[in-house]
């Protein structure tokens, strides 16, 4: 059973006075503008964006009813349409005065249906003829015209997006030729048809502006069609079809929307995702077609992402005197007939005086998604998936819902796929493995997590967003953060759409420890297949997990097989757990030995242990006994007290300075003359001329 709406209304909508005798409203969907026009003007014009409080106030001349009204970019000039043959403009550009300048259209006979501003100055145009593009000049208050096309034109829309003009032509509309402006130039793209539904008994189909939007999808232009199947027994329902409008190129059919029902409806596009809203049965059904779906070996048949649900109920204030909006407010009517949806995410209801923009509510997703490798491919494709992600990953690895190894292990490479691809986008992303690591060592120290995040606070880099969304790994001993991520949340103020943002999180719970290493390793596995570097600490996690529980065969294993890969941090690691596992020491060894880069590592481990001697085949072994320092050797040889391992070491170091110098004397930059003293003192000056004279 679902739970919860997978779709709200925004909490706080912009309010504007509503549609009466005296007021009219319209909206910019270019610049996202609700304009309420009073008496024509003349008793006030209220223009509000989608910032509830930026709104400007002005009035006109009442010249007529105004039948379309738009701002410029930047609102600098003002647009309006009160008549099928011209347009009227007023500047509101400082030291400019506002005095109402107009343009007609230039095609003889023809009718404006609308105009889109296309820049700051530069404004197209649509006639049932044609289109006229222009240059608005401010200070002339003046227009000079650019280019014309002359065409038949039954409706028109525009995506301010990509700046492309879509006009309907032919007796049908089904032809449809889209045009795109930029710096002053309009260009003719190929033109398109959509594929109307056919039937014996409803004639001639005509594809409406109703049934057709333009719309980003995935950082693509697309011109969906809403596809009525007429009413039969074996009605298959409405589809949704998705024409790709590349730039350049012909307009090809990519995907269909299967609705499995029929109906009124509207069309939004949230966060990449294509709402559909049924209006009789109040519930709006949700596509992704980045998910995996059925392909035909020309499009892509999508069905429903989740089952159809209504948005989530909402309440509005009560209109009226000040002592009725003091009462409490009452439910908003959700799908009500006097709702006008426009793209990509809004939702106006003029009757009401309201704006929503809609939202997708990822929490509940979360329970009505059970395939958990189909929940992530949904929500990392998600603008604000942050904790939603987060929270699925504490709960995959929480001790009441321990999901299996499987499905951990396939949420695991979605992640790491993404944040690979996120890696080979950005070449020159800052890694953190020093932060990593610094917070590491404090949280060995016994400092509380939370203030460990304290290092990070300084770096502006870094934002408090980023912060919050921390996961800590935790286990016996003791909790350790993954911050393998750190480096994408670098990116998250910009918004990038690639970020993965997910780090690894075992809950500070009772959970076996086998169970522990095994996510550790199928963690670690994943890295490793898409080719992204094990942090250091991971494989502290797993050698000390399984060293706290006697785990050593399988301990030995992953580094006999190279589960765990070399490194002399990791050799480290082991020689600091001989104590506890006395192979570990030969196993640290063997592990600088095969790293061929760690011989000064060998060397100091092998001294630390007193083996000067095995420290000195060694040395030997790999040609590097001429660059040594004896007073290295010596020291370490003095402090064993074994008077014979002094003996020999000496004799070694002055059979080295007589084969390399001619002499046996140690130069004095050696800084061995307290050695030779000893010496000395230990066999007596007999014995250290002969040990000069060999």
């Amino acid at each position: 059973m679902a739970h919860g709406h997978h779709l709200a209304l925004c909490r706080s909508p912009v309010t504007f006075e509503k549609v009466s005798a005296l007021n009219s409203v319209f909206f910019d969907e270019t610049n996202k503008q609700v304009f309420a026009v009073r008496s024509g003007g003349a008793t006030g014009v209220v223009a509000k964006g989608l910032d509830d409080k930026a709104s400007i106030s002005f009035r006109m001349e009442d010249k007529g009813e105004v039948k379309c009204i738009k701002f410029s970019f930047g609102n600098k000039i003002l647009a309006v349409q009160r008549t099928p043959k011209a347009v009227d403009f007023i500047n509101f550009i400082p030291d400019l005065p506002q005095t109402e300048y107009s343009q007609e259209c230039k095609t003889k006979n023809a009718n404006i249906l609308g105009f889109c501003w296309t820049s700051t100055s530069e404004i197209v145009f649509i006639t049932d003829q044609g289109i006229e593009f222009y240059q608005v000049l401010p200070d002339k208050r003046a227009l000079k015209q650019l280019k014309t096309h002359s065409i038949n034109v039954n409706w028109y829309m525009y995506c301010p997006e990509t700046a492309v003009l879509l006009l309907s032509t032919t007796v049908q509309g089904n032809v449809l030729q889209p045009f795109t402006f930029r710096s002053g130039t309009m260009t003719k793209m190929p033109k398109f048809e959509i594929e109307l539904p056919t039937s014996p008994k409803s004639g001639n189909p005509i594809l409406s502006d109703r049934d057709t939007i333009m719309a980003i999808v995935y950082g693509q232009l697309y011109v969906l069609y809403l596809k009525h199947q007429p009413r039969a027994p074996n009605n298959p329902g409405a589809e949704v079809i998705l024409y790709y409008l590349p730039r350049e190129g012909q307009c090809k059919k990519m995907h269909i929307l299967k609705l499995n029902t029929i109906g009124k409806f509207a069309l939004n596009v949230v966060d990449n995702l294509v709402v559909v809203h049924h209006q009789s049965s109040q519930t709006s059904m949700i596509f992704d077609i980045k998910l995996r779906a059925e392909f035909d070996g020309a499009v892509t048949i999508h069905q429903q992402v989740l089952l159809p649900l209504s948005i989530q109920p909402c309440k509005i204030p009560r209109a009226g005197p000040a002592a009725v909006t003091t009462q409490s407010p009452i439910p908003c009517e959700l799908y009500s007939s006097s709702w006008s949806v426009f793209q990509p995410d809004i939702i106006i209801n003029a009757s009401e005086g309201y704006l929503w923009c809609l939202q997708i509510t990822l929490q509940p997703i979360v329970h009505m998604l059970h395939d958990r490798g189909r929940l992530m491919d949904f929500l990392l494709q998600r603008k604000d998936c942050k904790m939603v992600i987060l929270s699925v990953c504490s709960d995959m690895l929480s001790a009441t819902e321990r999901a299996s190894l499987p499905v951990i292990a396939t949420v695991f490479d979605k992640l790491n796929q993404v944040y690979k691809e996120y890696l080979e986008a950005d070449q020159n992303y800052i890694l953190v493995s020093d932060v990593a690591g610094t917070l590491f060592d404090r949280l060995k120290k016994g400092s509380d997590p939370k203030h460990c995040l304290s290092i990070l606070s300084t770096d502006a880099a870094w934002s408090a967003e980023v912060l919050s969304h921390f996961v800590f790994c935790s286990i016996p001993a003791p909790a350790v953060p993954c911050l393998d991520y750190l480096a994408q949340f670098h990116k998250t103020h910009s918004r990038r759409q690639c970020v993965q943002i997910v780090m690894l999180g075992l809950l500070l719970q009772d959970l076996p420890h086998k169970f522990i290493s095994a996510v550790l390793m199928e963690y670690i596995r994943s890295l490793n297949q898409f080719q992204i570097p094990v942090q250091h600490y991971l494989y502290e996690l797993v050698i000390k997990t399984l060293v706290q529980h006697s785990m050593f065969y399988m301990l030995h294993q992953f580094l006999q097989y190279h589960v765990l890969s070399d490194s002399k941090p990791l050799a480290c690691l082991l020689l600091s757990l001989e104590s506890t596992y006395p192979p570990a020491h030969q196993l640290s060894l063997d592990m600088l030995k095969r790293l061929s880069t760690a011989n000064d590592e060998i060397v100091e481990v092998l001294l630390s242990k007193h083996q000067v001697l095995g420290a000195l085949r060694f040395i030997r072994s790999v040609g590097s006994h001429d660059n040594i320092s004896a007073r290295k050797f010596l020291d370490a040889a003095k402090q064993t007290g074994d008077t014979l391992l002094f003996y020999t070491t000496f004799r070694f170091f002055e059979q080295r300075n007589q084969r390399l110098r001619g002499s046996s004397h140690f130069t004095p930059g050696e800084h061995c003359e307290e050695h030779v003293v000893h010496f000395k003192s230990l066999f007596g000056e007999e014995a250290l001329l002969t040990a000069l004279a060999v």
